[in-house]
Protein backbone atom coordinates (compact mmCIF):
# COMPACT_ATOMS: atom_id res chain seq x y z
CA UNK A 1 0.00 0.00 0.00
CA UNK A 2 0.93 3.53 -0.37
CA UNK A 3 2.38 5.40 2.25
CA UNK A 4 1.57 9.66 2.82
CA UNK A 5 5.23 9.76 2.79
CA UNK A 6 5.66 8.40 -0.23
CA UNK A 7 2.47 10.66 -1.86
CA UNK A 8 4.09 13.55 0.15
CA UNK A 9 7.88 12.97 -1.92
CA UNK A 10 6.01 12.83 -5.30
CA UNK A 11 3.93 15.99 -4.95
CA UNK A 12 7.20 17.87 -3.43
CA UNK A 13 9.30 17.11 -6.51
CA UNK A 14 6.34 18.17 -8.74
CA UNK A 15 5.29 21.45 -7.12
CA UNK A 16 8.58 22.55 -6.18
CA UNK A 17 8.57 25.57 -3.37
CA UNK A 18 6.62 27.97 -5.40
CA UNK A 19 3.71 26.74 -7.39
CA UNK A 20 2.47 29.89 -9.27
CA UNK A 21 0.61 27.61 -12.35
CA UNK A 22 -1.50 26.34 -10.53
CA UNK A 23 -2.94 28.71 -8.12
CA UNK A 24 -6.63 28.81 -9.46
CA UNK A 25 -9.22 29.57 -7.60
CA UNK A 26 -13.18 27.86 -7.03
CA UNK A 27 -13.83 24.05 -7.74
CA UNK A 28 -14.12 21.63 -10.38
CA UNK A 29 -14.27 18.50 -11.37
CA UNK A 30 -12.48 16.61 -13.18
CA UNK A 31 -11.92 12.76 -15.30
CA UNK A 32 -8.69 10.55 -16.01
CA UNK A 33 -9.70 9.36 -20.19
CA UNK A 34 -8.49 6.90 -21.38
CA UNK A 35 -6.91 7.73 -25.44
CA UNK A 36 -5.63 4.21 -26.15
CA UNK A 37 -6.92 1.08 -25.29
CA UNK A 38 -5.05 -1.00 -22.85
CA UNK A 39 -5.25 -2.92 -19.44
CA UNK A 40 -6.24 -0.63 -16.60
CA UNK A 41 -3.53 -0.51 -13.23
CA UNK A 42 -2.27 2.36 -10.86
CA UNK A 43 -6.04 3.32 -10.87
CA UNK A 44 -6.09 3.47 -6.94
CA UNK A 45 -2.26 4.42 -6.47
CA UNK A 46 -3.66 7.77 -8.95
CA UNK A 47 -7.08 8.00 -6.85
CA UNK A 48 -4.68 8.33 -3.51
CA UNK A 49 -2.77 11.13 -4.87
CA UNK A 50 -6.21 13.08 -5.19
CA UNK A 51 -7.09 12.29 -1.95
CA UNK A 52 -4.18 13.39 -0.15
CA UNK A 53 -4.91 16.57 -1.35
CA UNK A 54 -8.34 16.67 0.00
CA UNK A 55 -10.09 16.16 -3.33
CA UNK A 56 -12.90 13.33 -3.98
CA UNK A 57 -12.51 10.60 -6.21
CA UNK A 58 -14.76 7.52 -8.26
CA UNK A 59 -13.36 4.93 -10.39
CA UNK A 60 -15.84 3.63 -12.68
CA UNK A 61 -12.88 0.90 -13.64
CA UNK A 62 -10.87 -1.42 -11.51
CA UNK A 63 -7.11 -2.72 -12.00
CA UNK A 64 -7.02 -5.61 -14.30
CA UNK A 65 -10.24 -4.15 -16.39
CA UNK A 66 -9.33 -4.14 -20.16
CA UNK A 67 -10.25 -0.51 -21.53
CA UNK A 68 -10.65 1.78 -24.77
CA UNK A 69 -9.92 5.00 -26.26
CA UNK A 70 -12.18 7.34 -24.94
CA UNK A 71 -13.30 5.55 -21.61
CA UNK A 72 -13.17 7.06 -18.37
CA UNK A 73 -11.08 5.41 -15.29
CA UNK A 74 -11.20 7.89 -12.74
CA UNK A 75 -13.53 11.10 -11.40
CA UNK A 76 -12.56 13.87 -9.26
CA UNK A 77 -14.28 16.80 -7.34
CA UNK A 78 -12.63 19.19 -5.68
CA UNK A 79 -10.62 22.69 -5.33
CA UNK A 80 -9.41 23.82 -8.88
CA UNK A 81 -5.85 24.46 -7.03
CA UNK A 82 -5.18 20.95 -5.26
CA UNK A 83 -7.00 19.11 -8.78
CA UNK A 84 -4.54 20.67 -11.11
CA UNK A 85 -1.55 19.98 -8.23
CA UNK A 86 -2.25 16.08 -8.02
CA UNK A 87 -3.27 15.96 -11.77
CA UNK A 88 0.26 15.22 -13.32
CA UNK A 89 1.46 12.79 -10.74
CA UNK A 90 -1.41 11.13 -10.73
CA UNK A 91 -1.45 10.66 -14.50
CA UNK A 92 2.18 9.19 -14.51
CA UNK A 93 1.65 6.78 -12.18
CA UNK A 94 -1.45 5.44 -13.76
CA UNK A 95 -0.42 5.38 -17.15
CA UNK A 96 3.11 3.81 -16.23
CA UNK A 97 1.30 0.94 -14.74
CA UNK A 98 -1.31 0.79 -17.26
CA UNK A 99 1.75 0.07 -19.76
CA UNK A 100 2.99 -2.38 -17.62
CA UNK A 101 -0.14 -4.33 -17.16
CA UNK A 102 -0.69 -4.31 -20.83
CA UNK A 103 2.37 -5.92 -21.81
CA UNK A 104 1.58 -8.38 -19.26
CA UNK A 105 -2.00 -8.94 -20.45
CA UNK A 106 -0.05 -9.51 -24.29
CA UNK A 107 2.61 -12.10 -22.78
CA UNK A 108 0.04 -14.09 -20.96
CA UNK A 109 -2.44 -14.11 -24.03
CA UNK A 110 0.78 -14.93 -26.23
CA UNK A 111 1.51 -17.93 -23.83
CA UNK A 112 -1.89 -19.41 -23.93
CA UNK A 113 -1.69 -19.66 -28.20
CA UNK A 114 0.14 -22.96 -27.51
CA UNK A 115 -2.46 -24.38 -25.00
CA UNK A 116 0.43 -23.77 -22.23
CA UNK A 117 -0.41 -22.89 -18.73
CA UNK A 118 2.85 -21.50 -18.16
CA UNK A 119 2.82 -19.16 -15.50
CA UNK A 120 4.19 -15.14 -16.39
CA UNK A 121 6.29 -13.34 -14.00
CA UNK A 122 7.84 -10.02 -13.21
CA UNK A 123 11.65 -9.90 -12.24
CA UNK A 124 13.27 -7.44 -9.59
CA UNK A 125 13.95 -5.07 -12.46
CA UNK A 126 11.91 -2.81 -11.02
CA UNK A 127 11.83 1.18 -10.95
CA UNK A 128 13.59 2.00 -7.29
CA UNK A 129 10.60 3.72 -5.42
CA UNK A 130 7.85 2.32 -7.67
CA UNK A 131 8.53 -1.73 -6.80
CA UNK A 132 4.96 -2.10 -5.01
CA UNK A 133 3.34 -0.27 -8.32
CA UNK A 134 4.90 -2.29 -10.75
CA UNK A 135 4.48 -5.33 -9.43
CA UNK A 136 0.59 -5.01 -8.64
CA UNK A 137 0.73 -3.75 -12.67
CA UNK A 138 2.26 -6.87 -13.22
CA UNK A 139 -0.80 -8.79 -11.38
CA UNK A 140 -3.36 -6.66 -13.07
CA UNK A 141 -2.22 -7.98 -15.99
CA UNK A 142 -3.02 -11.48 -15.45
CA UNK A 143 1.34 -11.92 -14.12
CA UNK A 144 2.96 -13.33 -11.36
CA UNK A 145 4.91 -10.83 -9.13
CA UNK A 146 7.81 -13.81 -8.70
CA UNK A 147 10.18 -12.56 -5.93
CA UNK A 148 8.76 -9.28 -4.19
CA UNK A 149 12.34 -8.70 -2.32
CA UNK A 150 15.37 -10.82 -1.77
CA UNK A 151 13.54 -11.75 1.55
CA UNK A 152 11.09 -14.26 -0.77
CA UNK A 153 13.08 -16.55 -2.22
CA UNK A 154 16.51 -17.51 -2.02
CA UNK A 155 17.91 -16.79 -6.28
CA UNK A 156 21.58 -18.44 -6.33
CA UNK A 157 23.22 -16.90 -9.32
CA UNK A 158 26.01 -17.07 -11.31
CA UNK A 159 28.46 -14.75 -8.81
CA UNK A 160 26.85 -16.73 -5.62
CA UNK A 161 28.08 -20.15 -7.34
CA UNK A 162 31.66 -18.49 -8.15
CA UNK A 163 32.02 -17.74 -4.61
CA UNK A 164 31.04 -20.63 -3.04
CA UNK A 165 30.46 -23.41 -5.72
CA UNK A 166 26.48 -24.27 -6.62
CA UNK A 167 26.50 -27.04 -4.07
CA UNK A 168 28.00 -25.47 -1.32
CA UNK A 169 25.66 -22.37 -1.66
CA UNK A 170 22.27 -24.67 -1.99
CA UNK A 171 23.58 -26.69 1.41
CA UNK A 172 24.34 -23.53 3.13
CA UNK A 173 21.59 -21.76 2.07
CA UNK A 174 19.24 -24.27 2.99
CA UNK A 175 20.26 -23.97 6.80
CA UNK A 176 19.47 -20.38 6.89
CA UNK A 177 15.85 -19.84 5.26
CA UNK A 178 12.57 -20.93 6.77
CA UNK A 179 11.23 -24.50 5.99
CA UNK A 180 8.42 -21.98 3.85
CA UNK A 181 11.13 -20.34 1.94
CA UNK A 182 12.53 -21.62 -1.80
CA UNK A 183 15.47 -22.00 -3.55
CA UNK A 184 16.37 -20.98 -7.18
CA UNK A 185 19.56 -22.29 -8.83
CA UNK A 186 20.34 -19.93 -11.99
CA UNK A 187 21.79 -22.12 -14.37
CA UNK A 188 23.61 -21.74 -17.72
CA UNK A 189 24.51 -25.29 -18.82
CA UNK A 190 22.27 -28.32 -18.87
CA UNK A 191 24.84 -30.04 -16.65
CA UNK A 192 25.01 -27.23 -13.88
CA UNK A 193 21.01 -27.54 -14.31
CA UNK A 194 21.04 -31.32 -13.71
CA UNK A 195 23.27 -30.23 -10.75
CA UNK A 196 20.51 -27.84 -9.50
CA UNK A 197 18.47 -30.34 -9.04
CA UNK A 198 20.39 -32.98 -7.15
CA UNK A 199 21.94 -30.64 -5.33
CA UNK A 200 17.82 -29.74 -4.01
CA UNK A 201 16.84 -26.62 -5.72
CA UNK A 202 13.20 -26.34 -5.53
CA UNK A 203 13.61 -23.63 -8.76
CA UNK A 204 15.71 -24.20 -11.99
CA UNK A 205 16.15 -20.80 -13.92
CA UNK A 206 18.02 -21.56 -17.31
CA UNK A 207 19.17 -18.53 -17.99
CA UNK A 208 19.49 -17.12 -21.51
CA UNK A 209 18.52 -20.20 -23.49
CA UNK A 210 17.50 -20.04 -26.84
CA UNK A 211 13.87 -21.77 -27.13
CA UNK A 212 15.10 -25.29 -28.87
CA UNK A 213 18.07 -25.57 -27.14
CA UNK A 214 15.40 -24.83 -23.93
CA UNK A 215 13.68 -28.03 -24.89
CA UNK A 216 16.37 -29.98 -25.21
CA UNK A 217 17.30 -29.28 -21.72
CA UNK A 218 13.82 -29.45 -20.20
CA UNK A 219 13.46 -33.07 -21.81
CA UNK A 220 16.92 -33.88 -20.00
CA UNK A 221 15.79 -32.58 -16.72
CA UNK A 222 12.77 -34.36 -16.75
CA UNK A 223 14.29 -37.84 -15.21
CA UNK A 224 15.92 -36.62 -12.58
CA UNK A 225 12.90 -34.02 -11.57
CA UNK A 226 10.64 -37.67 -11.97
CA UNK A 227 13.21 -39.17 -9.42
CA UNK A 228 13.10 -36.15 -7.02
CA UNK A 229 11.35 -36.28 -3.93
CA UNK A 230 9.77 -32.81 -4.45
CA UNK A 231 8.03 -30.90 -7.33
CA UNK A 232 11.13 -28.91 -9.03
CA UNK A 233 9.77 -26.31 -11.40
CA UNK A 234 12.06 -25.07 -14.36
CA UNK A 235 11.97 -21.14 -15.11
CA UNK A 236 13.03 -19.91 -18.41
CA UNK A 237 14.44 -16.22 -18.32
CA UNK A 238 16.86 -13.77 -19.96
CA UNK A 239 15.84 -11.57 -22.86
CA UNK A 240 12.08 -12.66 -23.61
CA UNK A 241 10.08 -10.44 -25.36
CA UNK A 242 6.37 -10.34 -26.10
CA UNK A 243 7.51 -11.40 -29.46
CA UNK A 244 9.42 -14.76 -28.26
CA UNK A 245 7.29 -15.60 -25.16
CA UNK A 246 5.22 -17.57 -27.60
CA UNK A 247 8.37 -19.98 -28.74
CA UNK A 248 9.28 -20.29 -25.13
CA UNK A 249 6.28 -21.11 -23.75
CA UNK A 250 6.20 -23.91 -25.69
CA UNK A 251 9.13 -25.40 -24.60
CA UNK A 252 7.63 -27.32 -21.49
CA UNK A 253 8.74 -24.97 -18.76
CA UNK A 254 7.09 -23.92 -15.82
CA UNK A 255 7.42 -20.59 -15.42
CA UNK A 256 9.05 -17.37 -17.81
CA UNK A 257 9.95 -14.41 -16.23
CA UNK A 258 10.51 -10.91 -18.05
CA UNK A 259 12.14 -8.27 -16.82
CA UNK A 260 11.01 -6.27 -19.92
CA UNK A 261 7.49 -6.23 -18.22
CA UNK A 262 8.82 -3.40 -16.25
CA UNK A 263 11.83 -2.15 -17.53
CA UNK A 264 10.30 -1.40 -21.16
CA UNK A 265 6.87 -0.87 -20.99
CA UNK A 266 5.56 1.56 -22.82
CA UNK A 267 3.23 4.52 -20.98
CA UNK A 268 -0.48 3.63 -21.90
CA UNK A 269 -1.71 7.35 -22.95
CA UNK A 270 -3.97 8.75 -20.70
CA UNK A 271 -5.36 12.64 -19.93
CA UNK A 272 -6.63 14.42 -17.09
CA UNK A 273 -9.48 16.95 -18.47
CA UNK A 274 -11.20 19.29 -15.66
CA UNK A 275 -14.72 20.77 -16.60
Amino acid sequence: MLTSDQIEGWLREDVGHHDVTNDVPGETTGRLVAKESGVAAGIEAAAAVFEYLDVTTETPVSDGDRIEAGDILLRTTGTARETLRAERVAVNLAGHASGIATKTRQAVDRAEEVGSDVRIAGTRKTTPGLRGIEKRAVVAGGGDTHRLDLSHMVMIKDNHIAELGLETAVSQFRERVSFATKIEVEAESAVQAKRAVDAGADIVLLDNFPPTELSDVVDSLSGSIDNADRKVLIEASGGITVDTVTDYAATGVDIISMGSLTHSAETLDYSFRTN
